[in-house]
């Protein structure tokens, strides 16, 4: 893709002063270009066009743009991913992983959580790895497999989505008893039986926070 035109454009639209509450927002760990999110994807709308009709990732374009410091570019690349995503394989997995283990924070990581788990439900193989990712030394990791079924909902693997979140219990990171919370809060939109069970044989070995999260819909 001939994405310089993109990359111009996007310098050329820079707000310093939202850029510096952007960065705020993010507790100051990256350095932003203060373009909000509306802004940012009519600029990009014309070269995802022209992406999805040529039908083939351009993972140089997504390197391109995780390497840059401005995170609006790591925005782009999943955005681009999103848009792409009919076209991604089992075989890109170990390409996301290495986004999702570098620059890391919620931010990207919930972009790539949905995006894996789309490629989980075409290629089942994919649940194997995640099963690793749910007892990998690196947490971020541990949080996408917890919460790539988030859309699911009657598709969820609930033999999958015990098992990750069995592997992560009694875990003291926010981040990590936040996904436990919130992948069964929304999954107890479908089957709230299920979660109530989860919860009610595994509640000792639950975060508060994450009986907090999942108990949300239960009583309603």
């Amino acid at each position: 893709m001939d994405f310089e035109p993109l990359f111009i454009a996007l310098e050329n639209n820079r707000d310093e002063e939202r850029s510096v509450k952007m960065s705020a927002y993010m507790r100051n760990q990256f350095q932003f270009l203060g373009i909000p999110t509306p802004k940012r994807r009519i600029l990009c709308k014309e070269l995802f066009k022209k992406a999805v009709n040529e039908k083939q990732v351009d993972w140089s374009f997504i390197d391109e743009c995780w390497k840059r410091k401005y995170r609006e570019y790591q925005y782009i690349a999943i955005d681009y991913l999103s848009r792409m995503q009919q076209y991604l394989s089992a075989s890109d997995i170990s390409k996301i992983k290495k986004l999702a283990t570098t620059k890391s924070w919620w931010d990207t990581i919930d972009g790539l959580d949905n995006i894996v788990g789309e490629i989980a439900l075409a290629y089942p193989e994919v649940n194997d790895t995640l099963l690793q990712w749910s007892i990998d030394d690196n947490f971020w990791l541990r949080r996408i497999a917890i919460d790539h079924q988030l859309s699911r909902k009657s598709k969820t693997n609930t033999e999958l989505l015990e098992t990750v979140v069995k592997n992560n219990l009694g875990h003291t990171e926010f981040f990590i008893n936040k996904a436990i919370g919130w992948s069964l809060r929304e999954y107890s939109k479908t089957n709230p039986e299920w979660v109530r069970h989860f919860i009610e044989t595994y509640q000792e070995k639950m975060a508060p926070l994450s009986i907090k999260e999942a108990s949300k819909h239960l009583d309603n």
